[in-house]
């Protein structure tokens, strides 16, 4: 595991517009992918993909936030910063997933939840919260991975798992450096200071129990190696799968519930 990196070129990593997206570990890591769309309310979300999917022959369902690399790609997927749709898209799709007792696969990548007016309007606190309501009593495995960002409340909506795993060179944190040293030293351009205070690196976060696994990079994730990486994590999330066929019901979600009380 290479540790030569500091924790603000950390950050920009994780930023990488190289970094494979959750699409792209989706199609690498799963058999088969059948995407869904539309919160039944409002809208469908293109920031929040997801389906069903089937790995080493069982169905799961898996959902991850998606951003563009092009310009005209990341506009249409507003930069990977999900609105209340988006949330409500993942919820009705892990409710689904429950009701047919699929285990839930997340991959996280945001900087965070989209804030811009008509969100707020949309009622985008509302929907954060029923989504950390109702993932912490979901019957059925759920296990989240940061392959990018992992920024806010944006990411935290889509992490209350029984397990949650980072990519070596992702990050995860309340919110950004630039926005903490905005806010606690007046002074955005100390964001790399920031970084370094905020312990948001993969290795901090397993030093501090926040997280379960690191995934290893041996170099950066790009798409020139995104086989490498993906077979990796193939592996570990069968791992997974198989740990959490010997528990109950009541047992998945009283861990659960257990892993985010001891915070």
């Amino acid at each position: 595991m290479s540790n030569n990196f500091t924790p603000w070129e950390r950050v920009e990593i994780s930023r990488s517009s190289e970094r494979p997206t959750s699409l792209d570990y989706i199609t690498a890591i799963f058999d088969r992918y059948m995407s869904l769309h539309g919160d039944r309310l409002f809208g469908d979300d293109k920031a929040i993909v997801g389906g069903l999917a089937s790995i080493a022959g069982r169905p799961v369902t898996v959902i991850g936030q998606q951003k563009g690399r092009s310009t005209k790609e990341n506009i249409k997927r507003n930069f990977g910063m999900p609105s209340p749709e988006g949330y409500r898209k993942s919820l009705r799709l892990m409710k689904q997933a429950e009701k047919f007792h699929r285990p839930i696969i997340l991959f996280v990548d945001t900087p965070g939840a989209f804030c811009g007016i008509e969100a707020e309007e949309g009622g985008v606190g509302e929907a954060i919260a029923k989504n950390l309501f109702e993932m912490s009593n979901i019957k059925v495995p759920i296990l989240s991975i940061m392959i990018g960002e992992g920024g806010s409340g944006g990411a935290l909506a889509m992490a209350v798992g029984n397990e949650v795993w980072s990519l070596e060179n992702s990050t995860y944190s309340i919110l950004s450096p630039e926005g903490f040293a905005a806010i606690l030293w007046k002074d955005g351009n100390r964001a790399s200071e920031a970084a370094k205070v905020m312990k948001i690196t993969a290795q901090d976060l397993k030093e501090l129990g926040i997280i379960e696994q690191i995934i290893e990079e041996p170099e950066p994730a790009c798409l020139d190696n995104i086989m490498d990486i993906s077979e990796k994590m193939r592996t570990m999330i069968c791992g997974f799968l198989n740990k959490y066929d010997q528990k109950t019901q009541e047992e998945i979600v009283d861990e659960r519930y257990d892993r985010f009380r001891k915070f």
